[in-house]
C-alpha cells in the first residue's frame, strides 16, 4: 500500500495526489512555504492526513531555528497561524496544530533541541493515533455492510487521506476483506475529481469491484435501486451532527433520504467539533474559480473569465444521517445527545 506521507530520518515526504493517477511521484516537505502550498493545493488533502501532515510541518518548519526560547515560541506561534490560514474547515488541521502549540507551552524547556524534540514526539503520536483510529473505525463500520452491498461514495476518504486504511473506503477495504464480493459506485467529484482520481486509483490497487459515475448520474442508480448503501467521509462536525463535507455530499443526502438509502458519515472523533452547535456556523472554504474553469488546470472549458462560484464544501444536515461511524463507536440518533454523551466518556 502507498503512504500519503512519510517522515525519514528527519525529512518528510508526501505523495503528491495532483499527479494521480498517472504517476507516482513522491517530494519533499523542506519547510514553511512547501507545507502550505502542498496542502493549499490539494498535494496533500484529506482531513486526518492534514492534521497528520502539519504537524510534521511544524517540526521541519523549526528543524534549523537558533535562537532562545522566547524567540523559538514567537516563531512557533506564527507558523502554527500561517497553517491554520490554508484550509479553513478542515478541523483536524487546527486541531493537530492546538496539541503542538500545547504540547511546547506545557514544557519549561529552555533548551531549542528539547522543544524540537516536544514538537517531533507529538507529531509521531498524532501519526501513530491516526493509524490506531482507522483500524477502529473500519472494525466498527463493517458491521453495516451485507455480502454483495452495492455502495456509494463521494471524494476520496481512504489511505490517500489518512495515514493508515481510511475512513469510509477504510470501511469498504474491511468488507472486502470479510465477503469478498462487494461493488462500490465512485463519484467523479467535481471540480478536481477526487473520486475519479484517487478513489478508482485506491480501489484499483484493491481490486475491488468498482464503477465510476459522473455525480450527476447519482440520482439515477438510487432511483433504480443500483445502491444500498452510501457512505461518505466529514471534515468537520458540530455538535449537533450536522456535517460539512466534500461539496456535492448533501446531494446524496437528499437522494437517500428520498429513495430510503442508508446514508453514513464516517470520521475519527477528531474530526469533531464542539465548540459549534450547528452546521451553518462551520466555515466553507472558497477556492479558485479556475477550478471549475477548467479540467485539472488545463482545459478550459468555458468563455474567459466567466463567473464561477467554488465552495469547496457543503453541510449535511443531521436529520439525513442514518449514523455516524466513529473510532469509538457508532453514533445514531438523537446526535446531540448520543454525541454529547460519547464526548464525556471520553474525558
Amino acid at each position: 500500500m502507498s503512504k500519503a506521507i512519510i517522515f525519514r530520518e528527519g525529512h518528510l515526504y508526501y505523495l503528491d495526489q495532483t499527479r494521480l493517477p498517472y504517476k507516482e511521484v513522491y517530494r519533499e516537505c523542506r519547510g514553511l512555504k512547501d507545507a502550505y502550498e502542498a496542502i493549499k493545493k490539494l498535494k496533500v488533502r484529506g482531513a486526518p492526513l492534514i492534521g497528520v501532515f502539519c504537524a510534521y510541518s511544524v517540526y521541519i518548519s523549526l528543524a534549523k531555528f537558533k535562537g532562545k526560547r522566547r524567540d523559538f515560541l514567537s516563531y512557533l506561534d506564527k507558523v502554527v497561524t500561517y497553517l491554520k490560514s490554508c484550509r479553513p474547515t478542515a478541523v483536524n488541521l487546527s486541531w493537530a496544530l492546538s496539541r503542538i502549540i500545547k504540547a511546547v507551552y506545557n514544557s519549561t524547556a529552555e533548551d531549542i533541541k528539547e522543544l524540537k524534540r516536544i514538537i517531533l514526539k507529538e507529531a509521531e503520536a498524532i501519526y501513530a493515533e491516526d493509524v490506531i483510529l482507522c483500524e477502529r473505525i473500519a472494525r466498527f463500520g463493517v458491521s453495516l455492510i451485507k455480502k454483495g452491498d452495492a455502495i456509494l461514495t463521494h471524494c476520496n476518504t481512504g489511505f490517500l487521506a489518512t495515514s493508515h486504511y481510511g475512513t469510509a473506503l477504510g470501511i469498504i477495504y474491511a468488507a472486502k476483506q470479510r465477503y469478498r464480493k462487494i461493488k462500490v459506485y465512485v463519484d467523479e467529484t467535481r471540480p478536481l475529481l477526487q473520486g475519479a482520481r484517487l478513489t478508482c486509483w485506491e480501489l484499483k490497487k484493491k481490486k475491488i469491484d468498482a464503477i465510476l459515475i459522473c455525480d450527476d448520474m447519482a440520482a439515477y442508480l438510487c432511483q433504480k435501486k443500483m445502491v444500498d448503501k452510501i457512505f461518505v467521509g466529514a471534515d468537520r462536525i458540530a455538535k449537533n451532527g450536522d456535517v460539512a463535507n466534500k461539496i456535492g455530499t448533501y446531494n446524496l443526502a437528499i437522494l437517500a433520504h428520498y429513495h430510503r438509502i442508508p446514508f453514513y458519515v464516517v470520521a475519527p472523533l477528531t474530526s469533531f467539533d464542539l465548540s459549534i452547535e450547528t452546521g451553518k456556523y462551520i466555515p466553507i472554504e472558497q477556492r479558485d474559480p479556475n477550478e471549475v474553469r477548467k479540467i485539472l488546470g488545463k482545459f478550459r472549458i468555458v468563455p474567459k473569465n466567466f463567473k464561477v462560484y467554488n465552495p469547496a464544501f457543503d453541510i449535511t444536515p443531521h436529520k439525513l444521517i442514518t449514523a455516524i461511524v466513529t473510532d469509538k463507536g457508532i453514533i445514531y440518533p438523537p446526535f446531540k445527545q448520543n454525541i454529547r454523551r460519547l464526548s464525556q466518556n471520553l474525558r
